[in-house]
């Protein structure tokens, strides 16, 4: 995992696709602090459509959809919040209460893919 003491980089790169960001790939905070790192894209390639990402986090892993991601570079992403404030990804994500009906299900994709990575 990357190091989790330093600040966000000042120069994460140009903006990139979902399509070319590698696992391993340094998540931030809006702050700067660091989060974790990228584990795996969630998306539906056939329909190019992102869902999110599964980021491995010194808590866990954690799942940002695609509303909290606010950016993906060469060299970070950039997350709308701390990984104690992203879902943790479940075989049963109603059990954590969640409302929305596509981030359950989404949760579930990811859950799906930790235990079967394709």
């Amino acid at each position: 995992m990357a190091d989790q003491t330093s600040q966000a980089p000042e120069d994460i790169g140009a903006p990139i696709s979902y399509l070319v960001l590698r696992p391993g790939a340094p998540v931030y905070d809006r702050s700067g602090d660091p989060v974790g790192t990228v584990e795996h894209v969630l998306a539906d390639e056939r329909q190019d459509v992102f869902h999110g990402l599964i980021i491995k986090t010194t808590i866990g892993h954690r799942y940002a959809n695609g509303d909290v991601i606010d950016g993906m570079f060469e060299r970070a992403v950039i997350v709308a919040a701390p990984a104690d404030h992203l879902p943790e990804p479940s075989a049963d994500p109603a059990a954590q209460a969640v409302e929305d009906e596509n981030l359950s299900n989404q949760l579930k994709r990811a859950w799906d893919w930790m235990v079967n990575p394709r």
